[in-house]
């Protein structure tokens, strides 16, 4: 019983630890961008971001969530060439839309979580491209393209 008590108090503290250091970042990292920026960096610490980007020419960003969540719809931007956007994860999730006319290039790796992008394949070599690259840990980050309106 001490075994199973001192296990509980030290899975306990480690989850302490880890919730107080994402509040601390919180409040060092903010996030910058708008619909109108060609360049985002989102971060969703204990929150959730909602954003549907009217860019007019993308060129990429950052998104990292650690317990939160970020939704980005970039059905009605304008890709820049050579766009990258980097996307990671913590005990969180990370949706990408984009327009079904787009390439898709993923870069993503995934530990105890997953990771998806499965945007409609295109043949055409002018398409625009979007690499996507990142991880998630013990999260998700899916890429699809919008549906419906």
């Amino acid at each position: 019983m001490r075994l199973l008590r001192s296990l509980l108090l030290l899975k306990l503290g480690f989850l302490s630890g880890v919730a107080a250091s994402a509040a601390i970042m919180k409040r060092v990292l903010p996030s910058s961008g708008d619909q109108e920026s060609d360049e985002l960096a989102l971060v969703a610490i204990f929150d959730g971001i909602q954003l549907e980007s009217r860019s007019t020419a993308f060129r990429g960003g950052s998104l990292l969530t650690w317990f939160g969540g970020i939704d980005l719809d970039l059905s009605q931007a304008q890709l820049a060439p050579d766009a990258q956007l980097r996307a990671h994860t913590l005990w969180g999730g990370i949706a990408v839309r984009v327009p079904a006319g787009w390439r898709v290039e993923s870069r993503m790796k995934a530990i105890a979580g997953g990771v998806a992008a499965d945007p409609p394949r295109t043949e055409d070599a002018d398409a625009p491209m979007l690499v996507v690259e990142g991880f998630a840990l013990l999260g998700g980050i899916a890429v699809s393209a919008k549906t419906g309106s």
